[in-house]
């Protein structure tokens, strides 16, 4: 019987563990690297949007996603008031980053995966490596992504969207009562703390009333995280198999990227027990084959959220898409398709 090949992933988030967990179902060694330690939260919209039942079986997510708070229906906003509230074709399900990496994270170690935690490594493309290392930092990107859990805090939907100048909010209730609210923004001129910059950047796209009602709950403590290096075009190609953030980022009004980091993981991971088991002719056919496969599937995806930011972030342009809904001509449910 031929010894499994050892697989290496770099990057402990959604995509790593879970790639990680789908490669130990098949008895696969697997070492994963992440620079940071868990719990800890992460700038993310924390739910998840058209998760589909084969990427859940695959890599045994059920039991992680039991708790998560079903959302059916999303409500937009802009400076003039609400803009429209869409019925999710299916619940989204709504869980934090810090307690769904913990529990992915808990669950590869106890199927027999090898965790380093506080590990930088280098990401040279050798045999059996996987780059799960979040988005590729652009150091000229004009965005950055601020996060912060509130509790005390009221919705008007299951999701709240708000529509600023340049930039917009989502607002996600998760577990114990807590609300996520996770924003981009245009970059500030200055390093700042993310706590007291999430407030100014609201008030400096015009979303000042929802800034007043953040005040006025209770931010929870150590919460606050920022991410910068941010950009949504095509990712160029990279001599490692990528997945999630880092094979593409799709724009975060989506609220797909949690569902993109779990299904890339289910889509490389026969490839990858195929290589392991010696039943891949090379490294690189396995490499080029998860490059197809990821392409395939998430081409649409990615390219109808590039090109529907903009239109997300330009005060004139949600104009136009104002004037459509009220004419019922905006066509909601086949753009969620195209997205999702």
């Amino acid at each position: 019987m031929t010894t499994p090949r050892p697989i290496e992933i770099i990057g402990g988030g959604l995509a790593g563990l879970a790639l990680g967990l789908g490669l130990r179902t098949h008895g696969v060694p697997v070492t994963l690297f992440e620079a940071g330690t868990y719990p800890r939260h992460r700038v993310c919209g924390e739910f998840i949007t058209g998760l589909d039942a084969a990427t859940r079986r695959e890599l045994q997510l059920d039991s992680h996603l039991a708790d998560a708070r079903p959302a059916r229906h999303v409500t937009w906003h802009d400076h003039h008031g609400t803009l429209l509230r869409q019925a999710l074709p299916e619940p989204a399900l709504c869980l934090s980053r810090h307690t769904l990496d913990a529990r992915l994270a808990a669950a590869f170690v106890a199927a027999g995966g090898h965790l380093l935690t506080g590990q930088r490594v280098s990401l040279d493309a050798q045999p059996g490596r996987v780059l799960a290392c979040g988005r590729r930092r652009q150091v000229q990107s004009c965005w950055v992504g601020l996060k912060q859990h509130y509790q005390g805090l009221t919705l008007a939907d299951d999701l709240e969207l708000h529509l600023g100048r340049g930039a917009y909010v989502g607002l996600t209730r998760v577990e114990a009562d807590v609300v996520n609210v996770c924003g981009l923004f245009p970059r500030p001129t200055e390093a700042t703390d993310p706590a007291r910059v999430l407030l100014q950047q609201l008030t400096q796209v015009g979303l000042g009333t929802l800034a007043t009602r953040l005040a006025a709950a209770t931010a929870v403590p150590d919460s606050a995280c920022a991410v910068a290096g941010l950009a949504y075009h095509a990712a160029a190609s990279a001599p490692s198999p990528t997945l999630g953030d880092h094979h593409g980022l799709i724009p975060p009004f989506t609220g797909h990227g949690m569902t993109i980091a779990l299904q890339s993981a289910a889509t490389a991971l026969p490839h990858l027990v195929a290589w392991s088991q010696g039943e891949a002719d090379s490294w690189h056919t396995t490499k080029t084959s998860i490059a197809r496969a990821l392409h395939h599937r998430f081409r649409r995806r990615l390219t109808w959220g590039r090109r529907l930011h903009p239109w997300l972030l330009s005060p004139r342009r949600r104009t136009i898409l104002r004037g459509l809904h009220r004419l019922r001509l905006l066509p909601l449910r086949p753009l969620y398709h195209l997205l999702h």
